[in-house]
């Protein structure tokens, strides 16, 4: 039954509740009243007709669930919680040759491959690039503004640092860019109607983004270079990835890297800016624990799923084999069993054991290092150019189903 607590129908996954808000306060009451419930959804509204899902809303849940593969599948019905209603099984079936949909032995293969590309020196490699290019995006965004200093945070700041780091960490030519970036826009926006993108726009670009990728893979098996798609797929003796497993990984990273961590940057930005005191703190001192408290306050992925194996039990409740479980990663990192104060933005919390990243286990995101070093590059180049910046405006949401996105923010630097 649905929790009693809550009004109903109520879904968290609803793209027309995520286009307004997160709904912290009813999560608030599902991890004090109902920490495991279920979730009805009518048929052929998800692209799951199996009347619903377990909503896991408190931390330890949803760190349980992450950290056993073996109880709780990312392959079974993909990590995605909510499709559009007319997807086919065949459709979300063929999205399991994208590593976030995989289990092990297969996941461990290619991840094992995959982190050649996101050890500590590969990451420091990237470090004066992306310091460079970090001052560049904002001063040009300085120079492009209205005539009162006014311009769009996340087209002009948030959107450019993550697409720079995904290109500059697989190799693709900066005239190239901008196609990266069209490419991942079109997958993840079918759901909001101001973009007017069909499911079928969206699996255009994506095929075409894999295309480019599978086409760059094949260039380093027929002339490696020093890069680290040559690490990649043509690594000799170390086990490799083939063209498609490379054009599929490309395109986890257009979403998973670029999305995310522009959404942190842009909710980064509006936190800082209506919390004064920690604008002027950050401003001042520059902490290290900055970057994970917007990370953990803005929760860039509300939630994903997993699927039971086996009957179980989670949370005093009885899951059935064949159950899917929402991991709500926005409401356990709000969990005050965990964090002190987990409505303040406080930028010097420590420690901050969020799940951001995910909960741990084989899908803990490989990019951490690569996006907290991302933030905490574009807002040390924010404060030396913007101590002043201020809001112009209230931000507009994107409708979908799991990721907690920005698609505008107005700011000004004119007083």
């Amino acid at each position: 039954m649905p929790c009693p607590h809550l009004p109903e129908g109520f879904d968290a996954t609803d793209p027309d509740l995520l286009e307004s808000r997160v709904p912290h306060p009813e999560f608030a009451r599902l991890r004090r009243t109902a920490p495991v419930s279920w979730c009805p959804q009518p048929p052929g509204t998800t692209g799951f007709d199996d009347g619903g899902y377990w909503a896991v809303t408190r931390h330890a849940d949803v760190k349980y669930v992450s950290t056993h593969p073996e109880l709780y599948s990312s392959r079974e019905n993909t990590a995605i919680i909510r499709f559009n209603g007319h997807i086919s099984r065949d459709q979300i079936e063929a999205q399991r040759l994208i590593m976030l949909n995989m289990d092990p032995p297969e996941h461990t293969r290619v991840r094992q491959i995959v982190q050649r590309g996101f050890t500590p020196r590969a990451i420091r490699s990237l470090e004066s690039a992306l310091r460079d290019r970090a001052r560049r995006i904002v001063e040009e965004a300085s120079a492009s503004g209205d005539a009162d200093g006014g311009f769009d945070f996340v087209t002009r700041i948030a959107v450019e640092l993550p697409l720079q780091a995904i290109a500059e960490l697989i190799g693709v030519p900066q005239e190239d860019r901008a196609r990266i970036f069209d490419w991942s826009n079109k997958m993840v926006a079918y759901d909001d109607p101001e973009y007017a993108i069909t499911e079928e726009i969206g699996a255009e670009a994506a095929a075409e983004l894999i295309g480019y990728s599978m086409n760059l893979a094949a260039a380093r098996k027929e002339c490696p270079a020093g890069d680290i798609v040559t690490r990649l797929v043509a690594a000799e003796d170390e086990g490799n990835l083939s063209s498609d497993e490379f054009g599929l990984f490309v395109l986890l990273l257009a979403v998973a890297g670029n999305e995310t961590t522009r959404n942190a940057i842009s909710h980064g930005m509006h936190a800082l800016l209506t919390h004064p005191d920690q604008w002027e703190l950050y401003k001042r001192e520059r902490p290290a624990t900055a970057a994970d408290e917007i990370v953990r306050w803005s929760s860039p992925v509300v939630s994903f799923q997993r699927t039971a194996t086996r009957d179980t039990e989670l949370g005093g409740r009885e899951i059935s084999k064949g159950d899917r479980v929402g991991l709500f990663y926005s409401s356990a990192n709000r969990d005050p069993e965990v964090f002190e104060n987990p409505e303040v933005f406080d930028i010097t919390r420590d420690p901050n054991p969020h799940l951001g990243f995910g909960g741990g286990g084989p899908h803990f995101c490989l990019g951490k290092s690569l996006a907290l070093r991302e933030i905490d590059l574009i807002f040390g180049a924010i404060a030396d150019t913007f101590p002043d910046l201020r809001l112009a405006g209230d931000p507009r949401r994107l409708r979908g189903s799991w990721l907690n996105g920005i698609k505008e923010l107005r700011v000004s630097t004119g007083g």
